[in-house]
């Protein structure tokens, strides 16, 4: 253990860095300041850094280095950083068009139902506070964000669906996520935006990253066309304007 965090093998060719000894925020911050330093170092062999909510996943190239190099470094960037790292880049703001219910958030009179609300309710909650992007999940870079502040957890559906459509905005827990792409879910569907969460000819292929923030905005759905041809990097606020937002 190196001050608060631990390290462990994973396998033959990864490691696990877990913040260990502090609240779920600074922990947060310090697995992704930690990320960002190894990223930043370009440690030969070290071919993927994936940052979580409290734990860091390192995988390498068995061939090219082992566990006791990526290990000495990451213990090395920990104690640098201390608990309690500043954060290197500024955070941005998306505003991020959603239509709800009907056909574009099927489940939103289910999840109302659950929490006791009106669809209403769960719109103005949803949209009306800024939520942290904490983590990229999948598939392809998931935006997994903090969940809006409803009563209880939203719980999962009982029956997964085969294909959710690219742009979904689901729920689940005290979490909220954009669907990328198409791909099977279980998440509960509030509504769907027609901005593209994904350019695949952009390295990186998403233009938000982890502490950048989503303020969903309602628009009614003779107002798709109006968006349908903007990428979610254009829904970005200036980083100036980010700082300091309360």
């Amino acid at each position: 253990m190196t001050g608060n965090v631990t390290i462990a093998d994973c396998g033959d060719s990864a490691l696990v860095a877990k913040a260990v000894g502090l609240d779920a925020e600074p922990a947060w911050r310090l697995v992704h300041a930690l990320a960002d330093a190894l990223n930043a170092l370009q440690l030969t062999g070290v071919h993927d850094v994936v940052p979580t909510y409290d734990a860091l996943l390192v995988e390498f190239d068995c061939a090219a280095t082992d566990h006791a190099t990526v290990r000495r470094v990451l213990a090395h960037e920990a104690a640098r950083l201390g608990p309690h790292p500043a954060p290197t880049t500024p955070p941005r703001r998306f505003v991020v068009p959603v239509v709800y219910g009907g056909e574009y958030g099927p489940d939103l009179p289910e999840v109302a139902a659950q929490l006791g609300l009106s669809e209403g309710e769960i719109i103005a909650l949803h949209s009306g506070t800024d939520l942290t992007v904490r983590c990229l999940g999948a598939p392809a870079g998931a935006p997994m964000t903090d969940g809006p502040p409803f009563p209880k957890p939203v719980p999962r559906l009982a029956s997964p669906r085969t294909r959710v459509d690219a742009g979904s905005v689901a729920v689940a827990g005290r979490q909220a996520v954009i669907c990328p792409m198409p791909s099977p879910g279980g998440w509960p569907l509030l509504g769907r935006t027609p901005v593209r969460a994904l350019d695949l000819h952009s390295d990186p292929i998403t233009a938000y990253r982890p502490g950048d923030t989503f303020r969903f905005r309602p628009i009614e759905p003779q107002q798709w066309d109006e968006y349908a041809d903007l990428a979610l990097g254009d829904c970005a606020e200036s980083p100036d304007l980010v700082v300091g937002h309360g």
